[in-house]
């Protein structure tokens, strides 16, 4: 595998502080966070971990990229089944296998190639980009091996086998931990063998004092890890900026 399937670390995460400004709303039958103006033809679609489109540090991240000027789609990919926020005690104790045989590609995969069918037909966008953290990295990829988008950005990806990698020849940014055992050194270096084999445009960056989910779910009291997710945001913004157009 290109990166290994989820464990106990995808669960960890620290609620942000803020406020989102977006709004919720039904998107074809999806309930779906939404950000920026509607009218924009840059569009940015977040495919989220398992935490899911009503978390907040993934509406403040959504709100961000719409900041910039995209409208900013985050479908419940999850069917309304994320995996709750806990305590450490609760983490050990978690069926993660469980609600994993809830969320397989044969029903997460027809969820988002449904919603970019959708954004392509109402909006018309000139581009579209998706952002994928963890669980969500896996669709983001196969987006982008079925050209169905115009450029993607994945976090600390998790699921992603050899095969899908070998499809992609769009532009990709890859945000990695230091440590990841879903993403480990090894992994990333299949990855990037791959992307220059296939001779796509992509950028791979290793962020140091970091682990699995620093992009969307890091301790922001952490110094280290603070500078990580914003970097990781602010490299994803610059790489959007020159793909998306």
């Amino acid at each position: 595998m290109a990166s290994n399937p989820p464990g106990i670390c995808c669960l960890v995460a620290v609620k942000h502080e803020g406020v989102p400004t977006g709004k919720l709303i039904d998107f074809h039958g999806i309930e779906t966070y939404t950000a920026g103006d509607a009218t924009s033809k840059k569009i940015v679609v977040i495919v989220t971990d398992i935490f899911g489109h009503t978390f907040v540090n993934t509406q403040l991240i959504a709100d961000a990229f719409a900041a910039q000027g995209y409208y900013v789609l985050v479908p419940d990919i999850l069917k309304g089944d994320p995996i709750p926020y806990m305590s450490q005690e609760e983490l050990a104790k978690y069926n993660l296998p469980g609600w994993l045989s809830r969320h397989t590609v044969e029903i997460t995969e027809p969820i988002v190639t449904g919603v970019i069918a959708n954004i392509k037909a109402d909006f018309a966008p000139t581009s579209i980009g998706a952002v994928g953290y963890c669980f969500g990295a896996k669709y983001v990829v196969r987006l982008l091996g079925d050209k169905a988008i115009t450029a993607g950005a994945i976090a600390h990806p998790s699921f992603i086998t050899e095969e899908e990698v070998e499809k992609v020849t769009l532009p990709i940014i890859i945000s990695a931990a230091e440590v990841d055992r879903v993403f480990p050194a090894e992994n990333r270096a299949k990855t990037e063998a791959i992307l220059v084999k296939n001779k796509a445009t992509y950028e791979i960056t290793v962020y140091a004092g970091t682990t699995h989910g620093f992009a969307c779910r890091v301790d922001p009291t952490i110094a280290v890890q603070k500078y990580a997710k914003e970097r990781a945001f602010s490299s994803q913004v610059a790489f959007f900026a020159e793909h998306l157009k």
